[in-house]
């Protein structure tokens, strides 16, 4: 039977003891792939398994990683490029959102490149769209960021000649326009983005890859899956498309019960219903039954008919739900992990005291609480959460070289190299 209060220190104490064997998997793994200059992972901690439930390969939120965090980040991004663009990238075009008047996103703007700066890397801050005159826009704490247009006949590529670009912005849309007139190398790569990247397929690899991680860690992979099944040719106002969606959650829902019985955990089952090709937390649900779907109001159709940028929703994944039994100041948490390459960079904690354990944090009315994850370059084997959580974010890495591989996806001027 599973103790939930000792499921933590047992994947810590297990990866800890067969450290050496679970680095040298993770390294030749590293060497086969390509992987992105930075990512975030969302992971939840129910006491009976600890899972990665979304993986952002254009993270949003640089500004929350504990300060003490920040120091060594210029470091790894500095060892990031230089080992896998061998040493060519001097001048750097940071890409970015149009979130113009968020200026809790230009904090993140800012503190990327403030971090890329530090590395010693001359940054400039643009938009994939063309206007005459740069803008100047404000950041959360009141610092101001010039921004340029990256446009075809942009005055930008007059003054400045970049080695790289690197994106902050996510490819909801494809600015194909924009695009085929790009032939700098860019990193993360726009045909990553959402307007074609896929959950069901990340999820896919990252299951596979923690049933390869429990093997060399000696744990049941249960710990650390999360249960996901992909949905076609979803319509939101079509009722034969509903009630077959329906179906498929209560018996998804049900084999999760059964997994649960088995071993010996009372949780009730509950699945999240997810754009499978979507961010910002919209067009999520949670649902306890097939009849919550019968039973869609205008209200929650809405809420599932639109992603980002307007764009329908034509699949979704059905995803096992886990609760959170991590807390910060009273209310519900979760961790969300940043990395730079496939090295642990820093995170924060997610909370929303209007959301309960079960429900998804990633909505308006979030707060973001302090994480480090410094101590585990001095002393991993005292440091139980950052090391369970590190693990599930480096398998998460993993799991987005072998999506960009599926999806053939080229990342220009990258050369592959093993993690060290």
């Amino acid at each position: 039977m599973i103790k939930e209060p000792m499921i933590r220190k047992q994947l810590h104490e297990k990866t800890i003891r067969r450290m050496d064997a679970i680095c040298s998997w993770f390294q030749s793994k590293t060497a086969e792939l390509t992987y992105p200059i930075y990512s975030s992972y969302d992971i939840r901690d129910s006491g009976y398994k600890i899972v990665n439930v979304d993986a952002n390969i254009y993270p949003a939120g640089f500004n929350n990683i504990c300060p003490t965090d920040k120091e060594t980040a210029p470091g790894l991004f500095a060892k990031y490029l230089n080992q896998h663009y061998q040493n060519d990238i001097d001048k750097i075009l940071l890409v970015t959102e149009e979130h113009t008047n968020n200026a809790y996103y230009w904090e993140n703007v800012w503190t990327i490149q403030d971090l890329l700066t530090a590395g010693g890397y001359e940054v400039r801050v643009a938009l994939a769209k063309s206007f005459e005159t740069p803008l100047t826009v404000k950041t959360s704490s009141g610092r101001d960021v010039t921004v340029y247009s990256a446009g075809e006949n942009s005055n930008l590529w007059k003054e400045f000649t970049p080695d790289l670009v690197v994106s902050n912005n996510d490819f909801s849309e494809a600015h194909e326009e924009w695009a085929k007139n790009m032939v700098l190398p860019m990193n993360p790569p726009r045909e990553m983005g959402w307007y074609q990247r896929k959950k069901s397929r990340y999820f896919e690899n990252y299951n596979s890859l923690v049933n390869e991680f429990a093997e060399v860690a000696d744990i049941d992979p249960f710990l650390m899956r999360v249960e996901t099944e992909e949905f076609l040719d979803f319509d939101i106002n079509n009722e034969e498309s509903r009630e077959a969606l329906a179906q498929k959650v209560d018996t998804f829902l049900t084999d999760l019960k059964i997994s649960y019985q088995k071993r010996g955990l009372d949780q009730v089952p509950f699945a999240f219903v997810k754009n499978n090709s979507g961010t910002y937390g919209l067009a999520v649900t949670r649902v306890s039954s097939g009849q919550e779907i019968r039973e869609w109001n205008y209200k929650s159709r809405k809420k599932m008919k639109a992603a980002k940028g307007g764009r329908d929703v034509e699949e979704v994944i059905i995803q096992e739900g886990v609760p959170s039994v991590i807390q910060a100041d009273g209310a519900t948490a979760e961790p969300v992990i940043y990395m730079i390459g496939c090295q642990l960079v820093g995170g924060f904690l997610r909370t929303h005291s209007e959301k309960s354990s079960t429900e998804s944090l990633n909505s308006p009315g979030a707060i973001y609480k302090r994480l480090c994850v410094s101590d585990l370059l001095v002393r991993p084997e005292g440091c139980v959460l950052e090391n369970v959580y590190k693990w599930s974010a480096k398998l998460g890495l993993l799991a987005i070289g072998l999506e960009a591989g599926q999806m053939g996806v080229t990342f220009k001027g990258f050369h592959k190299k093993s993690c060290t």
